[in-house]
């Protein structure tokens, strides 16, 4: 999948992925990673997300990265910061208060630019990639977060009916992608009538992922 294919989606505003709310399996669910206040979540493909907001009122602070620059802007001005730019190779990287976004592809993001993330928040990153990109994706998030606990909440649904993206990812390719350095927790299974495009039932799964020993 070539990035233009999201840039043009965000230029066309074909953003279904975007919920103008917190979500709520991230609201009911969050405080299962035992976070203490201050701590540092990673939103990966972030775009702008109404999640943060939410983090940022629980008293944490939030690194995140996506692609496209506009969602950037638009996030910082729906949080009401102005940010500050600075340039690492291809990133771009946009601060303000407790916020560091990560802007460009997510691939080119290294683990010493990161810095230190207590935990990360997945909601809309793996299930918008293909079968071919999620093994990468699942490798990077591994390294760049030294295997740090997530809350992964992917979407299951007859891959018949719908193609993708967002994909379906289920259990059996979670633990091919992660099951050598996380063990899972099944937190949530909410089905979800006619969510997806052409009325196609899908079933929101939220996880709890903790490193294994």
């Amino acid at each position: 999948m070539h990035l233009d294919f999201w840039h043009e989606r965000w230029a066309r505003n074909e953003i279904g992925f975007h919920e103008g709310t917190p979500n709520e399996q991230l609201q009911r669910h969050f405080h299962k990673l035992q976070l203490p206040a201050n701590s540092w979540v990673f939103v990966p493909m972030c775009g702008k997300t109404n999640d943060i907001g939410w983090l940022l009122e629980q008293g944490y602070r939030v690194k995140g990265a996506e692609l496209n620059e506009g969602a950037v802007l638009e996030l910082f001005a729906h949080l009401g910061l102005t940010p500050t730019l600075t340039e690492h190779g291809n990133l771009k990287r946009y601060s303000a208060a407790a916020v560091d976004i990560y802007c460009g592809d997510i691939f080119a993001l290294q683990r010493a630019l990161l810095g230190h993330v207590d935990a990360v928040y997945d909601r809309a990153a793996i299930i918008a990639l293909p079968d071919a990109m999620r093994q990468r994706y699942s490798q990077l998030i591994i390294d760049i977060t030294q295997q740090a606990p997530q809350l992964l909440i992917c979407y299951e649904f007859d891959k018949q009916k719908r193609q993708g993206p967002p994909f379906s990812v289920e259990h059996d390719e979670l633990q091919t992608l992660y099951g050598g350095a996380y063990q899972f927790q099944r937190l949530e299974r909410q089905i979800l009538p006619s969510y997806l495009p052409d009325d196609v039932d899908a079933t929101a799964v939220a996880w709890l992922l903790t490193a294994s020993d």
